[in-house]
């Protein structure tokens, strides 16, 4: 793939791109040099955030495979980001071999890439959207095609509202969105937690402050409070590898230092 067919033209390659350092933690390479810099000091700061992201990945394919497992073929997946190994419409068709899945993100880099993915796939479709903004996200013409026939949707919000101020309240956001999900849906959700690593919350969330999006990391009670209105499943909120690991050997003695705490919640 050529820089030209992922890259639309006016990109500006010098900010750091949250979703585009989000790809350097996976070893991805659809980031600039911008990108990359601001992925280093992060990780010198923070050695483990790739291993944190690597387990927000592992907590999305056990979390989409339990819901396709429970029979919803339809994924709403918000804050996308850019596409890596093992997208959500492969891991759903693990399980559903017809589950249809909507991409959104702000970041045009992260839309056309997905758009390349999903060209040939008459069940995807990617939109540039602005979750701060529900109504314009749930007004895209793919996103009311995946939500028209009400049927259950699982809305994924991963790693994403770390990158929601509070002025720009996430619980807003996630409440006006939910509230166009039909009954049976799910809402699975992964937020960057200030009780883990809390003496390296403010070094980062200075740090990417120079970013595409600054960076609020929140209380259990907030992340928690994120699910109003859905029924949480066990084991609750929890520290990332905490959540129904395929082996509960492989969560370790300190889960904590994933920092990240994440839940599945179903509308009733």
């Amino acid at each position: 793939m050529t820089r030209r067919r992922w890259v639309p033209e006016g990109t500006d390659q010098d900010v750091p791109n949250v979703a585009r350092v989000y790809d350097c933690y996976l070893g991805g390479s659809h980031n600039f040099a911008a990108d990359r810099e601001l992925a280093r000091e992060a990780v010198e700061m923070w050695p483990d955030l790739p291993l944190i992201m690597r387990a927000n990945r592992a907590f999305m394919r056990r979390a989409v495979q339990f819901l396709a497992g429970e029979g919803i073929t339809r994924f709403l997946d918000i804050g996308s980001g850019l596409p890596t190994f093992g997208p959500v419409h492969e891991v759903a068709r693990v399980v559903q071999p017809k589950a249809r899945v909507v991409y959104v993100d702000i970041d045009p880099v992260a839309v056309q890439h997905s758009r390349l993915l999903v060209a040939d796939d008459p069940l995807c479709a990617a939109v540039e959207a602005d979750m701060r903004d529900p109504a314009g996200l749930l007004g895209r013409p793919a996103v009311a095609e995946l939500l028209r026939p009400r049927e259950p949707v699982a809305a994924l919000l991963l790693a994403v509202l770390h990158f929601v101020t509070d002025e720009e309240s996430p619980a807003r956001i996630v409440r006006e969105l939910t509230a166009a999900l039909p009954p049976g849906s799910a809402l699975a959700l992964s937020h960057g937690s200030r009780e883990g690593r809390p003496d390296l919350v403010e070094k980062h969330e200075d740090l990417y402050a120079r970013a595409s999006a600054p960076l609020t990391m929140r209380t259990r009670a907030q992340i928690v409070a994120l699910f109003d209105g859905f029924r949480l499943l066990e084991p609750g909120v929890v520290y990332l590898p905490e959540w129904r690991p395929q082996d509960p050997a492989s969560v370790g003695p300190h889960p904590e230092l994933f920092s990240g705490l994440a839940g599945v919640g179903l509308k009733p």
